[in-house]
């Protein structure tokens, strides 16, 4: 449950965060860190706005997302700490519950009828299916090293003690803080400031959502973002740290993944449409290394 309650609590600051960073790397002011929080509760109290040719689908769509972003969030675990639900193999439904709410929004896309919103639900699945197997390879790797199959018992049992080992905290943070940036339809995948329709891969996916289906969508972005960085939070909560200890680290992860995201989207230059499989792809090469060291660990290989 103290899970729960941290992730909500960093989902309230970790956008704003990213934006508070750009704005001061571009030389500007720009807004509160709870800006984004503000913008999503004015959008909460208002009513949404439904086109004549849209069915059940599309109004289904924003709420079966959240929820599946909600769901996965109560698999992550914290420190030796289990999750509000946990079993052997959590992380592999953990995965495929994203799933099903990134299906309903893609489905609920298609339901619009809209040939952009087609182009982004088709870019917006490619992504997720190419993005996969890097998830798979880092938490089977690391199912590998301790013997557990599921997030609790795997983040309970990881403790780093050689070059090797640090290295792989290292790769598996990055791999993961980039599964965030693809999943979140974050540079330099795709571009949320841009307004052209035939770059944008997941705000076309949305132009027909608002008030409060809109609010649940971009509050599912937060929840996301804030989710993957309680997964690198976890490869630092070892068995052994107090409570007083491991909070202070979680919310340290937190703040600094944000920032880390804000400069990066500050200076790394948004890819052309037909690059992003390839630096999917790359990742998913980068994951391999991680089950190598694994292997190297485990004295599979000499």
């Amino acid at each position: 449950m103290l899970s729960l309650i941290l992730i909500i609590a960093a989902s309230f600051v970790f956008t704003g965060i990213i934006i508070r960073t750009k704005s001061l790397a571009s030389g500007r002011m720009g807004p509160g860190i709870m800006q984004p929080m503000k913008d999503i509760w004015k959008l909460l109290r208002k009513g949404s706005v439904y086109s004549e040719t849209t069915s059940f689908i599309f109004k289904l769509a924003p709420l079966v997302y959240f929820a599946s972003v909600v769901m996965a969030i109560l698999f992550i675990p914290f420190g030796n700490q289990r999750g509000v639900l946990s079993f052997d193999g959590d992380f592999v439904f953990f995965a495929y519950v994203l799933a099903l709410g990134k299906f309903f929004s893609i489905i609920g896309a298609l339901d619009t009828g809209s040939s952009f919103e087609g182009m982004g639900a088709a870019r917006e699945a490619l992504y997720s299916m190419l993005v996969e197997p890097a998830f798979f390879l880092v938490m089977g790797s690391f199912a590998l090293l301790t013997g557990y199959t599921s997030f609790s018992g795997i983040f309970s049992a990881l403790h780093f003690g050689s070059y090797i080992s640090y290295a792989i905290g290292v790769l598996a943070s990055g791999i993961l803080m980039a599964l965030a940036l693809i999943e979140n339809s974050r540079m330099p995948v795709d571009d949320p400031k841009t307004h052209l329709e035939l770059t944008m891969v997941h705000e076309v996916m949305i132009l027909d959502n608002s008030g409060f289906d809109l609010g649940l969508i971009m509050q599912a972005v937060n929840l996301k973002f804030a989710m993957y960085g309680a997964l690198v939070a976890n490869l630092f909560l070892t068995r052994g740290y107090e409570i007083y200890y491991s909070i202070p680290i979680f919310i340290g992860v937190q703040i600094l993944m944000a920032f880390a995201i804000g400069v990066l989207e500050s200076f790394w230059a948004r890819f052309r449409m037909n690059h992003n499989p390839q630096f999917i792809l790359m990742i998913t090469s980068v994951s391999l290394f991680i089950f190598l060291g694994v292997l190297l660990m485990l004295g599979k290989i000499v």
